[in-house]
């Protein structure tokens, strides 16, 4: 991972993501639980940014939370992701996004398994797969 921040944009990102990804990752959206490519994908690989094809996580820490997301215990480097409070929707949650471009991917509870106690629930519409 590199240290560069990536910043494009608005017209720059439409050019690259699809509406969906757009909506997702640079508008703070969301898509439908049990509806992304991802959340019940069991092959071996890394999740990758959409945006900036930063490595995210591995698929050795995700899990299946019943939740209708991708969700993992922890992100492949601490720094990775950064978080902040998003206060949006009448409620406090934890906001995960990508260190590099800033993309959003989804938010972090703590109600997850050991060893982390983590839940990072990411939008598939916000990653990319590459197989091991």
């Amino acid at each position: 991972m590199t240290d560069d921040k990536i910043v494009k944009s608005k017209d720059d990102w439409k050019e690259q993501l699809t509406d969906q990804q757009y909506h997702v990752t640079r508008e703070k959206g969301t898509e439908r639980a049990f509806t992304g490519e991802f959340w019940d994908k069991k092959e071996k690989g890394r999740y990758l940014c959409v945006c900036c094809e930063s490595e995210l996580f591995h698929s050795d820490t995700k899990y299946d939370s019943g939740s209708g997301w991708p969700s993992y215990y922890q992100p492949v480097d601490e720094a990775a992701v950064e978080t902040e409070v998003d206060s949006s929707l009448f409620m406090k949650r934890v906001e995960v996004h990508c260190s590099r471009c800033d993309a959003h991917l989804g938010h972090v509870f703590e109600d997850g398994p050991k060893p982390t106690g983590l839940r990072y629930c990411i939008n598939s519409a916000s990653l990319k797969f590459q197989q091991d």
